[in-house]
This record gives structure tokens, sequence and C-alpha cells, in this order.
């Protein structure tokens, strides 16, 4: 025998499944299709991208202009990251690139510095002024080991 209260609970139980997948639906959607390229490629070296995936921002002055389509380990076991730039923004040659933070533990970003050359960054070419970025856990540990030095300098200086 069904009950009134059995087919509300199913249809009510069907909602919030179908819910649940559109939810997903646009939280993995809208992702730039592999090989489709809007922009001209420029590569930069790094002794490490801790935290950086593909996808990840590539800013100038806060504004995306572009965003990291690949990396892969060069010959010299560096982190190669391939950035794809918006074609409007021409880059000169000197300009900087360093990994950042969206805050503590945000995820990662590449930003852009330019520098004051006129000749400008063609399609393909190389960014050799890099900054990888700072890992939290290095940077606490530091924080830990130079107060535990500071403790036994003072205990020392105490006795």
């Amino acid at each position: 025998m069904v009950r009134p209260n059995d087919t509300m609970e199913t249809v009510i139980g069907a909602l919030v499944v179908f819910g649940v997948v559109i939810a997903m639906a646009f939280s993995y959607g809208g992702k730039k299709v592999e090989g489709a390229s809007d922009g001209y490629p420029i590569i930069a070296a790094f002794n490490k991208i801790d935290g950086l995936s593909e996808g990840a921002d590539v800013r100038l002055a806060g504004i995306k202009i572009g965003s990291v389509a690949s990396y892969k380990l060069d010959e010299f076991f560096r982190a190669a990251l391939t950035m794809e730039i918006d074609h409007g923004v021409k880059l000169p040659i000197d300009t900087s690139v360093a990994i950042h933070t969206d805050g503590i533990f945000g995820s990662k970003y590449i930003v852009l510095e330019p520098g004051g050359e006129e000749d400008t960054l063609q399609p393909g070419d190389s960014i050799e002024f890099t900054q990888e970025s700072v890992v939290v856990e290095d940077l606490l540990e530091l924080i830990i080991n130079q107060g535990k030095a500071r403790l036994a300098t003072n205990d020392k200086n105490a006795q």
C-alpha cells in the first residue's frame, strides 16, 4: 500500500538530487576547452611552483590578462610554465613574473610586472626574471626555528 507521504517524500528526494546535479554542473562547467587559444604563449621557468595549477589567473595591475595554459619540467629540472596572454596586452621584454597567493591559504596566481623597455615579448618568448611562490609551511617553520633559537639564547643569558 502506497501512502500519500511516500509519494511526497519521493518527489522531494528527486528534487534534492536534481538540485545537487545542477549545482555540480555549474561548479564544473565553464572550463576552457582544451586546445582553444585566445591569447599568445609566453614561457617562464621557476625553481618551484607549489600549489599553482593549470588555468590559474595571470594578472597585471590586479587585472586578469591571461591564464596558465600548461607546465612541464625543462632540461634543467625547473618548472616551465606556458601562459596564454590576451592579444591586446603587449609586455616589455624586461617584464618580471612572480607567483602570489590569495590570502594566507588561498589559491595561487601569476603576477606580471612590466619593465621599461620599448621592445615587447613575442609569442613563445621567455620571461627571464622570475620569483617563485612562498610556501606557507616553510615560512612557518622558519618563524618557529627563529623563536626556538631566541629562547635558547635567552636561556643561556639567564644562567
